[in-house]
């Protein structure tokens, strides 16, 4: 074990359960890098990349988990649901084991790492409802049925795609910090290599995609290109 890793602690007693528990940190830094530098970006790569092609009337069918039709937005979502809730656990594991909040860089890292994905969770929450002509909902000869926060693009949900959109990215730069700042407290080579190379391969696909012109509009993939949709004809005078 080298001077860097010689601080941090071996075992902890848990008073609940009676008993000394061994730590092994690198349990901890396998489970953040996994979510961090794999599970969150693919998700992100997915929702950027993985919408299908807009066509006239959009896609029809109810959002559900079950759906295939919406596989990339589900993808997404409980990818990241989960990857907050593993890190929860991780963070809580981590406070129990060192006795608390050390204040290092890596923590601060942590920690705001941590608090924006919780955040990005609960903005999720609040994106409002879908809508749509042509969705499972929407009546033709009633327009009050095709009314929703997506569909009518309203300042509802303006918010929540500035917010959302935004921030997820510098979630992700928090994260390079901490699972950075961690692997120079705890050395694990294997790690760290892969700390380099997963962002490249990330970065190859991302532009190989970009090239294939696979980044459709969310908004013409779920609810049509037609112009007789509110945003579309919005954006067609802009």
């Amino acid at each position: 074990m080298s001077d860097v890793e010689s601080h941090f602690p071996t075992e902890v007693y848990i008073g609940l359960l009676g008993r000394t528990i061994e730590i092994h940190w690198n349990y901890h830094a396998i489970l953040m890098f996994s979510i961090w530098m794999v599970l969150v970006p693919l998700c992100i790569i997915i929702i950027r990349f993985g919408k299908p092609k807009p066509t006239e009337f959009g896609v029809r069918t109810k959002i559900g988990i079950l759906n295939r039709s919406w596989w990339w937005f589900n993808v997404h979502k409980y990818g990241l649901f989960f990857a907050i809730f593993m890190s929860l656990g991780g963070v809580a594991v981590a406070l129990i084991a060192s006795g608390g909040f050390s204040g290092s860089v890596h923590s601060l890292f942590g920690a705001m790492t941590v608090l924006m994905g919780c955040l990005q969770a609960i903005s999720a929450l609040l994106r409002g409802t879908h809508g749509g002509k042509y969705y499972y909902t929407g009546k033709p000869d009633d327009p009050e049925s095709w009314k929703g926060d997506h569909y009518n693009h309203t300042p509802r949900r303006r918010r929540f795609e500035a917010y959302h959109k935004t921030s997820g990215y510098f979630t992700v730069f928090f994260a390079f910090g901490a699972v950075g700042s961690g692997l120079m407290q705890y050395s694990m080579p294997i790690l760290t290599g892969l700390m380099f190379v997963i962002p490249l391969v990330f970065l190859a696909t991302w532009i190989r995609l970009e090239f294939l012109g696979r980044q459709y509009d969310g908004y013409r993939a779920v609810h049509g290109y037609g112009l007789e949709h509110p945003f579309n004809k919005e954006r067609e005078f802009l």
